[in-house]
């Protein structure tokens, strides 16, 4: 019986055939290299000016914020790579570090949404809501991981477009057609909700070294109860497998806040300066840009606290811990007489 295997045809299919595979593996992880980046912070005024001017808009109050509404949502689909939160193949679906940094943005496009919505376009609770802001708000909340029609993308889109029609026509010069109103109260409204956001940031970020935390729900209140009574005190500890997921996490929602930040700078300049804040929206954005640097590991260490070797955990919990701090003290600020 002759011996097939030794024939130089049939080593020559192997050999095309390894070949083949290893150019696809090679092919396949240069891609996830290169998809697997957090786009760089940009200028939102600037931008914001630039745009104005290129579409020949009227600068008004509020231009900023919804600029940057604008273009930090369009950076979810238009970054390298594109939007990888609902992709269903490789390399999409292996990578996880890119698809948690677009879901702490996204938590943060629609919580500014919904002050956009709720609080910054209107005068008083008994005002009426502007319609493409209401079309937005609901967009943006579609599910973050849908590739069936209507897909993720498609939903944000819509909402982008939405947007876009709302400071279109804040800029007309029609005073009864948008509006954008910075006043005090709006702004501490939407700080309420930052401030929810980083402190359940920095506690998951603090809990990957295992916290013994005492349960403070009830915050000492003897009359106070709740619906299912916790022990006085347990472990907290982030699965290890969890780390590299809300860290960076904690960096697409940083990332999203500092350029609102910055837009909220610009646009509620009087109120903050009558108020003597504009210190703290500056030092919030400070912390902010610190948390932004790159990361000097190819992985999130999780080094013990006072250990050999790193945590970046408890780095980027320190940096939203001062910046939850500083906004805590802002809305003091912003609701006192």
């Amino acid at each position: 019986m002759v011996d097939m295997t030794n024939r130089p045809t049939s080593r020559w299919k192997r050999k095309a055939a390894a070949t083949v595979v290893a150019l696809l593996v090679l092919g396949i992880g240069a891609t996830m290299w290169w998809w697997d980046s957090e786009p760089e912070s940009f200028d939102v005024v600037a931008m914001a000016k630039r745009n104005s001017e290129l579409r020949q808009r009227d600068w008004v109050i509020g231009t900023a914020s919804s600029e940057a509404l604008i273009a930090v949502s369009r950076s979810l689909l238009e970054k390298r790579g594109g939007y990888l939160s609902n992709d269903w193949m490789p390399p999409g679906v292996w990578m996880d570090n890119v698809p948690n940094w677009e879901f702490g943005v996204l938590v943060q496009v629609r919580d500014f949404t919904k002050a956009l919505r709720n609080e910054f376009s209107r005068s008083q609770t008994q005002s009426t809501e502007d319609t493409d802001l209401a079309e937005a708000d609901p967009l943006f909340s579609s599910p973050n991981d849908r590739w069936l029609l209507p897909s993720s993308e498609g939903q944000y889109e819509k909402a982008i477009e939405h947007i876009e029609a709302y400071l279109q026509r804040l800029t007309d010069g029609d005073p009864y057609n948008a509006q954008f109103f910075a006043r005090a109260d709006n702004l501490a409204d939407w700080l309420a909700v930052v401030e929810k956001r980083l402190g359940s940031l920095s506690q998951r970020l603090s809990a990957s070294v295992g916290q013994l935390r005492i349960d403070t729900d009830l915050s000492g209140d003897p009359s106070a109860r709740q619906s299912t009574p916790g022990p006085g005190a347990r472990v907290v500890k982030t699965p290890w497998t969890k780390l590299d997921d809300v860290f960076y996490e904690a960096r697409g929602t940083t990332w999203a806040l500092l350029h609102f930040l910055r837009a909220i700078e610009h646009d509620f300049a009087d109120v903050l300066q009558d108020k003597n804040a504009l210190v703290s929206v500056q030092q919030i954005i400070r912390e902010l840009e610190e948390s932004q640097h790159d990361l000097g590991s190819p992985m999130v260490l999780n080094g013990s606290p006072f250990g050999f070797f790193a945590n970046h955990s408890l780095v980027m919990a320190n940096y939203v811990s001062r910046a939850n701090a500083a906004v805590i003290d802002l809305r003091k600020l912003l609701e006192r007489g």
